[in-house]
């Protein structure tokens, strides 16, 4: 149900209700109760936690500031932070140590860890699947009896609440595998990215957990960017990860695939009372997929729109709110990610950034900033690229990669 006809009473009503209790939906629920604890807010999730789901894990800076601001900056406590990251296609590579460190935390745990928190806060979650959404006249309602004075939509890449709110609105997309593969010592305590030699953006990557796992995995554009567009096969997407990283793939269990709703050079939000963040707002980098800040970030300012718009009386009034302050936040970025995405499909633009990373520190923090958080493309980063494409055999642009032979089937290699 889309709008118009419902029932007259609905069998129960809420402030906020947030659809989705992964990051995003965890987000908004603290970012409403620390707004205003006295708020009624109804955090659904399909599923129980602890839960798994599809992700590189990585956990950047950005989202423990966010986190701390609403009270749940302690979500990675127990698990190692690092610093190293590698960036490579072919034999141009460069590695160091990244300016702030990150985390990697298994969704299972970051995302009960965020459950319990948003209980902690007032929240009442409920097993519950969302099987409509009504925009009619009057308050939003839930699956025709769960009414709200504003909904907030974070239900992941296929969600509801977005098909709703703008229909069927075409999207670049991404498909992902990911897995845990034991840590070998020359993985520990780093970040691996390899970019393979198939449509770019495309790379495997491999994260220390720092509990003798990492996480590994491999992702793709879909041709055409679609949803409809056909999907790389499991064996194939596997396959690139083996050949990218060594072992990674034959030593790995816990395979998850997953679609990635990649932002674009504008975000929208449409007026009234039904909010979206993270997955369901389509916001992941297009560079690197990674979306747990858009989330984070985004989860708590709809929560925070979502109770002032209640405060005020005026719920229809959350959309604009919320529309104005994410572009506020993330416009700049999401314009600076869009363009880095799309120069990052010529394989040559790929070497010059990482030969331009290797030569200036800044320009390495910068591509970090970049994938990780709200960084932006500067003058430095610009002429990097320019200097890598019209010199890209100078050694000052990067230090190529040690050798790396090719898998051997029965004795699998990892880093070399």
């Amino acid at each position: 149900m889309t709008g118009g006809e419902r029932p007259e009473v609905p069998r129960e009503h809420w402030d906020v209700v947030v659809v989705g209790a992964g990051p995003a939906g965890s987000s908004a629920a603290l970012g409403a109760l620390a707004e205003d604890p006295s708020l009624r807010v109804l955090l659904l999730d399909r599923a129980d936690f602890p839960r798994d789901k599809s992700c590189g894990d990585g956990i950047a800076p950005h989202v423990l500031d966010a986190l701390a601001e609403v009270g749940a900056g302690d979500v990675v406590d127990g698990w190692r932070p690092l610093r190293d990251l590698e960036l490579s296609r072919g034999d141009v590579t460069v590695s160091g140590p990244m300016r702030r460190e990150v985390h990697v935390v298994p969704r299972r745990v970051l995302d009960a860890r965020l459950v319990e928190h948003a209980v902690a806060a007032g929240a009442v979650l409920r097993r519950h699947r969302a099987s409509s959404l009504s925009t009619g006249p009057g308050a939003p309602l839930v699956s025709g009896e769960i009414g709200a004075e504003v909904v907030v939509g974070a239900d992941g890449a296929h969600s509801l609440v977005r098909s709703v709110l703008l229909g069927g609105r075409r999207q670049p997309r991404a498909i992902a595998i990911r897995g845990y593969a034991p840590t070998p010592p020359e993985l520990a305590g780093r970040q691996v990215i390899r970019y393979g030699h198939r449509g770019q953006p495309s790379y495997a990557w491999a994260f220390d957990r720092g509990d003798g796992l990492a996480n590994v995995g491999y992702g793709e554009l879909l041709p055409g960017g679609g949803a409809g567009s056909p999907a790389p096969s499991r064996r194939l997407l596997l396959g690139e990860l083996e050949r990218l990283v060594p072992g990674a793939a034959a030593t790995g269990t816990d395979w998850r695939g997953h679609h990635l709703p990649l932002s674009t050079w504008r975000w929208d939000q449409p007026d009234g009372a039904v909010l979206l963040a993270g997955d369901a707002a389509g916001l992941v980098n297009p560079m690197t997929g990674e979306g747990i800040y858009y989330a984070v970030a985004t989860g708590i300012a709809a929560g925070r729109h979502a109770a002032r718009a209640v405060a005020a009386g005026d719920p229809a009034g959350a959309g604009a709110r919320h529309r104005r302050a994410v572009r506020g936040m993330l416009g700049a970025h999401l314009r600076h990610t869009w363009a880095a995405s799309r120069l990052s499909r010529s394989p040559r633009v790929v070497d010059a950034g990482i030969r331009a990373a290797g030569r200036d520190r800044h320009v390495f923090d910068t591509l970090v900033e970049l994938g990780l958080g709200a960084g932006r493309i500067d003058a430095r980063l610009a002429r990097g690229l320019v200097g890598g494409l019209l010199r890209p055999t100078d050694p000052r642009f990067g230090r190529p990669a040690p050798d790396r032979p090719a898998p051997d089937p029965q004795t699998p290699r990892w880093l070399t």
